[in-house]
């Protein structure tokens, strides 16, 4: 008896220490703090001490100074219309964290500037051009002449032109002060001509490098130096791979042009940008109108101008010079697909002087009389030529005609001076009717004019 008497107590003593121990506060499996007894609640409101989550202490807390419990607290909910540093990070949704972190992570990694938003980086802004020496032309282009820091292409059929207007470029840009080099890998260049466009020789700087890698080799050190406004390389064509001089006749090196090509583009485009350097492709055209290189030339183009014979200018028996018709095949920075007239001089380049009386007298600063007359700047002039006389002797009056037609065409943006595109066969304004004789010897060109 006396030892179950003694059993007794002990299971007594025993459940009286577990019930105090409950009453005081133990974890429950919800993470919660359960607190069963009064005794526990005088404590947490005498000493406060946070004995459970939903205690009246824990509650004042949260109230008080936002340091409670968790995301529950009114202060967490007043959260978003802080502007505090810390409070904006909290606002961040993952995804923001996440890209915050990885644009900082790029940053440290590249440098300030190796990415950024576009609309904060590039505001609306003019693009730098280079004339091309023709006002139609340059109007045709959209932005006033071919974009700097970008590849140009200029292909076509032999005689067509093509060396006199990337000539005419170059003559422009020395005139606005800058630094230009020809790349003559055809070794044929003709000095009298460069003269008579108004190129300075003494500010043109010349190579005639003897392979393909040489020439793309140069560029690339012209480009990065930053120096050089404008490089022309005449041609594609004459871009040699070291492999072919050394091989024999009848091999076939057209996939190793091509291939340089394209790793050269490649490398260079990032430079262009950089030194805002144009880049003048001359590229001859083979059987189906395909320019050599490859295709990569034809991506890498930010401008792509189709240039060809469509006839002489031909005084009585005496032939002055071609017709030509240059047509824009691809422009990204305005519509492509306009195609302008010109009249190609012997031996002195694109006629200036009939392209500026054929637009005076379209946007009426020239104005025709009865006749043969014309007058133009309080004087009469008989036909044309004599007008073109005294533009050649009156340099200032043509640079001043020329001034107003760019500021009239390219900067009014009236109606009738929009440009629109031009088919093959519309009639030819540059030169007077009886001034173009056909060409005989492209049959397919005369076919398409009608």
């Amino acid at each position: 008896m006396a030892r179950l008497l003694l059993r007794a107590s002990l299971r007594a003593a025993l459940y009286a220490s577990q019930f105090q121990k409950y009453g005081e506060g133990i974890p429950a499996p919800a993470f919660q703090f359960c607190n069963f007894s009064s005794k526990a609640k005088t404590k947490s409101k005498s000493d406060g001490s946070e004995s459970g989550y939903f205690s009246s202490k824990a509650k004042r807390k949260s109230k008080s100074d936002g340091s409670g419990s968790d995301n529950f607290s009114s202060k967490a909910k007043r959260l978003p219309k802080s502007d505090g540093s810390e409070s904006g990070k909290e606002n961040l949704s993952k995804k923001d964290i996440a890209l915050q972190q990885a644009l900082d992570k790029i940053t440290d990694s590249f440098g300030k500037g190796s990415i950024m938003w576009l609309g904060r980086a590039h505001a609306p802004r003019e693009v730098p051009v280079v004339s091309t020496g023709s006002i139609a032309l340059d109007m045709a282009l959209g932005i006033g002449g071919l974009p700097k820091g970008h590849v140009v292409e200029i292909y076509g059929p032999e005689a067509s032109g093509k060396t006199a207007l990337a000539l005419h470029v170059i003559a422009e840009s020395q005139r606005n002060g800058g630094s230009c080099a020809f790349v003559d890998g055809e070794r044929a260049l003709d000095s009298a001509l460069v003269k008579s466009i108004g190129v300075k020789m003494d500010n043109l700087f010349l190579s005639q490098p003897d392979s393909g890698e040489q020439a793309l080799s140069l560029i690339d050190n012209l480009i990065r130096s930053g120096s050089v406004d404008v490089v022309v390389v005449d041609s594609v064509s004459a871009l040699v791979p070291k492999s072919e001089p050394d091989g024999e006749i009848g091999d076939d090196h057209m996939a190793l042009r091509a291939r340089l090509m394209s790793q050269a583009l490649r490398k260079l485009t990032h430079s262009l940008s950089m030194s805002q350097t144009i880049l003048l492709f001359i590229n001859q055209v083979r059987a189906k109108q395909v320019a050599s290189g490859g295709n990569a030339l034809k991506f890498y183009a930010s401008v792509r101008l189709n240039i060809r014979r469509i006839g002489f200018i031909k005084m009585g028996q005496e032939t002055l010079g071609n017709q030509v018709s240059v047509k824009i095949v691809k422009n990204k920075h305005a519509p492509a697909f306009r195609t302008v007239r010109l009249g190609l001089e012997h031996g002195k380049g694109f006629s200036r002087e009939f392209e500026l009386i054929d637009l005076g007298l379209k946007h009426k600063l020239i104005t025709k009389g009865g006749g043969a007359m014309y007058s133009f700047n309080e004087q009469s002039f008989r036909g044309k030529d004599a007008i073109k006389h005294y533009l050649i002797k009156n340099d200032w009056v043509k640079e001043e005609l020329a001034t107003k037609l760019r500021q009239k065409i390219l900067y009014n943006n009236d109606d009738d001076n929009k440009l629109d595109s031009q088919n093959d066969d519309d009639t030819n304004e540059e030169v007077s009717e009886e001034l173009i004789m056909s060409d005989t010897t492209d049959e397919e060109l005369i076919a398409a004019l009608g």
